[in-house]
């Protein structure tokens, strides 16, 4: 601070203020560069597994599962924040997770850049549009973009009437957003557990359809997408229904951020690594230590 004081021929008191007001204003970041420990170990293994940049986020072994997902979304929106610039097309898949990384980005404008919403969110209840209209507000006013809602239930009734729409114009508009997305920001959903994701928690699926997929060895979903343990989706009759991208379309976007947190997503988690959706993982230490047992065992 003294030397920077030098420089600018200025107090060091003028220094720590507009330090103090740089980190405020979200223009200054101050981090420190921790030595290698479990959490640097954990990222190789599963760099070296499943070839994705995994930042494992340290939590304490009393962290409750709300503070757990705090750190998870308050990384996760770092990484945003140093990706999203100028041209861009970022796509968002609502839920819990991304709701709360919603809450940690840092404003700062881009030029001619879009957010665009990953995956349909009506069902037989509800809408949607109230819920998801906030959550990606939230994303197109942190980097003052243009903001493109995807007008479609969550999972059609029947795949001939997904289909029919796909075939509009202005819903073509959007899949074609989704499918040329720089980056594409979800988490998994988990289907078994202590807390279940919306998905199965909030009136999206019908008894018998949650029944048909445990039949089916489902253990989670991205963006609406069932995935198996071992990574497979094929034969899961409701993904026909579903309006998010297949797992085939997902991969073809560069930047795939998940963020997960919790024991609840570690089968899930596992499923959506295997299926290669994903390229940047965000996971706090102890989904990640359970995750790698399960990969082990």
């Amino acid at each position: 601070m003294d030397m920077i004081a030098g420089d600018l021929g200025v107090s060091r008191s003028t220094v720590s203020r507009l330090l103090r007001w740089a980190r405020d204003e979200g223009i200054v970041r101050i981090t420190v560069a921790a030595p290698d420990g479990p959490t640097d170990h954990t990222a190789r293994t599963l760099l070296d597994a499943f070839g994705v940049q995994a930042h494992v986020v340290p939590v304490s072994s009393s962290a409750s599962d709300p503070q757990r997902l705090e750190a998870v979304a308050r990384r996760a929106a770092g990484l945003l924040d140093s990706w999203m610039g100028d041209d861009m097309t970022l796509a968002v898949a609502w839920g819990t997770t991304t709701s709360a990384i919603a809450g940690h980005l840092v404003p700062h404008p881009t030029t001619g850049s879009v957010v665009v919403q990953l995956n349909g969110a009506a069902n037989a209840r509800t809408s949607g549009v109230r819920y998801t209209t906030e959550l990606l507000d939230r994303f197109a006013s942190a980097y003052d973009t243009e903001l493109y809602h995807f007008p479609a239930p969550a999972f059609f009734d029947f795949a001939e009437t997904k289909e029919a729409l796909w075939r509009e114009g202005s819903v073509r508009r959007i899949l074609e957003l989704r499918r040329t997305c720089d980056i594409a920001v979800f988490s998994v959903g988990a289907f078994r557990g202590r807390l279940l994701s919306q998905v199965y928690s909030t009136g999206y699926l019908r008894p018998e359809e949650v029944r048909e997929l445990a039949d089916q060895h489902v253990v989670g979903d991205v963006a609406t997408h069932f995935l198996r343990v071992d990574g497979s989706y094929a034969g899961i009759a409701l993904n026909r229904r579903a309006s998010g991208p297949s797992p085939a379309e997902l991969r073809r976007v560069k930047r795939r951020l998940c963020a997960v947190a919790g024991d609840s997503k570690i089968q899930g988690t596992l499923g959506a690594l295997r299926a290669g959706v994903v390229s940047d993982l965000v996971i706090d230490e102890r989904t990640a230590g359970g995750l790698i047992a399960l990969l082990s065992s």
